[in-house]
């Protein structure tokens, strides 16, 4: 006569957790605010300083670019005070601390000395991660963040009075490129090199306005994107840099073809504009650009941990979930936010979901019956 089938094994329940210590203590929203406020003027300051030393005593200083200048002293306030306020908050800290102390380990550079300068030129640079949502976003991504790198890397420094562009006769077309004071390249304005430094932002406009177009584009017509999005975090960066790009490509075009027609109203708009945006970045979406470098220290954090074989297994199925100082990191986190469930932090999704299916059968089904 056949048997029964036996029944099956019933679910191991979850193990005991391990003792949890006390939570770190948060930072009163007061101190931290005064802790921002401290940084941002320290930042402030110093930067004003490096204009007037790297300007030869603001010798070098153009005048004419004061408000830009003074856009970017704002911009290092807000950098620096958003920065302090976003590294106070636990899950920030965490990965502050292991992001940035994984970059400048010297273990870690000794032991894969390639690995830091690959993350930069992959995460950082060329971005990766983003071709596998669409090569299309990825190519618009890369025109936005090259373009703003060459207008960021000729701008600032013409704006503090570090590099200068001097005739060396006076009467020829040769040009003096020196960085403070220091005569670093002779070129002729006619020739290749001399046009492309003239035109440098030009080019600069010229890959920022596809890329910001594509996406105010998509952010107009894809669902997805129009679902949650928010004009002044959403719309505004990318309509600012367009705004941004045409005008100085306008400004190009009125001294080249009408004689410098409309040249003072066009200027004062792109001054406009682009004084705004600066000081819009801390507090919008294009902060994420002063984020990024602290991801790239938990990239090597979490590759480091890899090569060590340091790999944490499921709890229940033994399913590699992730590395094990980066359970331990996400395990800290939820502990000083105060959540009581980090311990499932070590189990694999998977697993997560019937054991919670398994506690609603046997603990809330049954007050049904």
């Amino acid at each position: 006569m056949p048997q029964p089938p036996e029944a099956p094994p019933a679910p191991e329940a979850p193990a005991e957790p391990p003792p949890v210590p006390a939570p770190a203590r948060r930072a009163s929203p007061g101190s931290v605010t005064q802790r921002a406020t401290l940084a941002g003027i320290v930042v402030s300051v110093l930067l004003i300083l490096a204009i007037v030393l790297g300007s030869r005593m603001l010798r070098d200083f153009d005048s004419a670019l004061l408000p830009y200048a003074v856009a970017t002293v704002f911009l290092a306030f807000g950098v620096a005070y958003r920065y302090t306020v976003w590294v106070s908050a636990p899950g920030a800290r965490h990965l502050f601390k292991r992001g940035w102390g994984s970059f400048f380990s010297v273990e870690n550079f000794r032991r894969a000395p390639t690995a830091l300068p690959k993350m930069i030129a992959t995460y950082l640079g060329f971005q990766k991660f983003l071709g596998a949502r669409s090569h299309t976003r990825w190519a618009a991504h890369q025109l936005i963040f090259w373009g703003c790198i060459l207008a960021a890397m000729i701008t600032f420094p013409l704006t503090w009075g570090w590099f200068t562009f001097t005739s060396g006769s006076g009467s020829g077309p040769g040009y003096e490129m020196r960085i403070w004071g220091i005569k670093v390249l002779g070129f002729d304005s006619a020739n290749i090199i001399g046009w492309l430094l003239f035109h440098g932002l030009d080019i600069a406009a010229v890959l920022v306005i596809p890329g910001a177009s594509y996406f105010l584009w998509r952010r107009m017509k894809d669902r997805g994107a129009m679902t949650g999005q928010r004009f002044a975090y959403d719309l505004v960066p990318l309509i600012a840099l367009i705004v941004i790009s045409v005008t100085g490509l306008l400004l190009t075009f009125s001294s080249i073809f009408l004689h410098g027609g409309g040249y003072e109203f066009l200027a004062i708009l792109h001054m406009v504009s682009v004084v705004l945006t600066l000081i819009y970045i801390p507090f919008g979406k294009f902060f994420h650009i002063v984020q990024r470098p602290a991801a790239v220290g938990m990239q090597l954090f979490k590759y480091t941990a890899r090569q060590k074989d340091e790999i944490f297994h499921c709890r229940r199925c033994g399913t590699p979930i992730d590395t094990a100082p980066y359970v331990e990191n996400l395990e800290a986190t939820m502990r000083d936010l105060k959540l009581d469930f980090a311990t499932w932090t070590e189990y694999c999704p998977r697993c997560k979901r019937e054991l919670r299916g398994n506690a609603y059968l046997s603990q809330v089904k049954k007050g049904f019956k």
